[in-house]
């Protein structure tokens, strides 16, 4: 049962991540075990699982869906953000990351970029997780990736990617790489300025494109 739950976790939560289930639409048990080829047992677990990430509202009597961000959720998660994945960067740096790992920061952003040239935002979002995960992975501070967690999940959910244009799309992409520089460098505070900006830059597209979203639950 346990390994169902998980097959079933993993695939409503890509779904989720990807935008192939939209904010607020309804993650009905019976259909998505049917998709899933399981039983109805390991799909209800795995949507308490989802609910616990903050990726899905199990309301009662009600059934699941995804949650509905609204800007002021946005502004909070971003805001979090804002202080820590700078830390995270700081302290990345003052780590000094090995060859190997900024080796593969740098296959990530080709990847990145390679998805963005064939359209591919789905595989961009993916990757962008990758990158962002693999720098608080260099932090080494073993409590951040917990504190992440939640955080690093809304943006994706309503398609971070999927609203920018190209400008925008060519400064994210920019910013990785010279984090990765940053990171080379092993230069703390252009390695905090980096991430900040990065962070910031997409918080201000995200919140400016939400305007006419419901302030409260």
């Amino acid at each position: 049962m346990a390994r169902a739950t998980d097959t079933a976790y993993d695939a409503v939560r890509r779904m989720i991540l990807s935008g192939e289930a939209a904010a607020g639409s309804r993650l009905g048990e019976a259909e998505l075990a049917e998709t899933l080829g399981l039983s109805r047992t390991p799909v209800r677990e795995a949507l308490q699982r989802l609910g616990a990430d903050g990726l899905v509202e199990v309301l009662p009597h009600r059934g699941a869906r995804v949650v509905q961000w609204t800007r002021r959720d946005l502004e909070e998660i971003f805001e979090l953000r804002s202080l820590l994945e700078p830390y995270a960067a700081a302290r990345a740096a003052r780590m000094a990351p090995g060859q190997d790992v900024l080796a593969d920061l740098l296959g990530q952003c080709d990847a990145m970029e390679d998805a963005v040239a064939a359209d591919d935002l789905t595989r961009v979002a993916q990757l962008n997780a990758l990158f962002h995960a693999a720098v608080i992975d260099a932090s080494r501070n073993r409590r951040l990736p917990a504190m992440l967690t939640s955080v690093m999940h809304a943006p994706l959910i309503v398609g971070t990617f999927r609203r920018y244009g190209a400008a925008e799309m060519a400064r994210s992409m920019n910013h990785h790489r010279e984090l990765v520089a940053a990171l080379a460098a092993r230069d703390p505070a252009w390695a905090e300025s980096v991430m900040r900006a990065h962070i910031r830059a997409a918080a201000a597209n995200l919140t400016l494109s939400t305007d006419g979203t419901e302030e409260e639950r």
